[in-house]
């Protein structure tokens, strides 16, 4: 979906109230709080989950009314985000190396960025990602992962979960939650 489609989307529906996906729920519940970047955030419900028990979050999306809602809720909460307007299709925001324990990206695809949020975790640091799938008789997109793809972006990682299969409002999806390992070699 286009930019404009989005900021369009978001500007419609501002809040989103829907609770934080399962997934990142599980594995961040094992994990002390510590820090963590929500990358294509939308509105921010992972983000705003994240800090209100206690993790440091930074959110990127290159939504501006995304990232407006983002903030506002966050007042609303009490809850601290560092929410950033960046388009992470063109660079405009650089995942520093070392500096994450945790890293989302949620019903977001950009093949390009896995390197980069793999480096940006620290050592042991989980990166937890979902992607749509190709779905058997549909056209092929950019914006979808073949079977058994996104497990092939983290080979030599510790794979703490990984699934392919219907997702309750999504259709096919692939997910995957990774732990980097901790010697220097990614």
């Amino acid at each position: 979906m286009a930019l404009e489609s989005w900021e369009e989307r978001y500007r419609k529906a501002p809040l989103d109230l829907r609770a934080p996906d399962p997934l990142l729920v599980t594995f961040a519940n094992t994990l002390p709080p510590g820090r963590a970047l929500d990358l294509a955030c939308g509105t921010g419900r992972n983000a705003l989950w994240l800090a209100q028990r206690g993790w440091s979050v930074t959110a990127v999306d290159s939504s501006p009314a995304a990232i407006d809602s983002l903030a506002a809720r966050a007042k609303q909460l009490g809850a601290t985000v560092d929410a950033r307007v960046a388009d992470l299709e063109n660079a405009a925001y650089t995942i520093e190396p070392g500096q994450w324990d945790l890293i989302a990206t949620c019903y977001y695809l950009q093949r390009d960025l896995f390197e980069p949020a793999k480096r940006g975790l620290v050592p042991g640091g989980i990166l937890i990602a979902i992607a749509l799938m190709i779905e058997p008789g549909k056209e092929h997109s950019p914006f979808r992962v073949e079977p058994g793809e996104l497990r092939g972006f983290f080979a030599g990682w510790e794979i703490l979960h990984y699934r392919e299969g219907p997702d309750a409002t999504h259709g096919a999806v692939a997910k995957i939650v990774a732990r980097r390992p901790n010697s220097d070699t990614i």
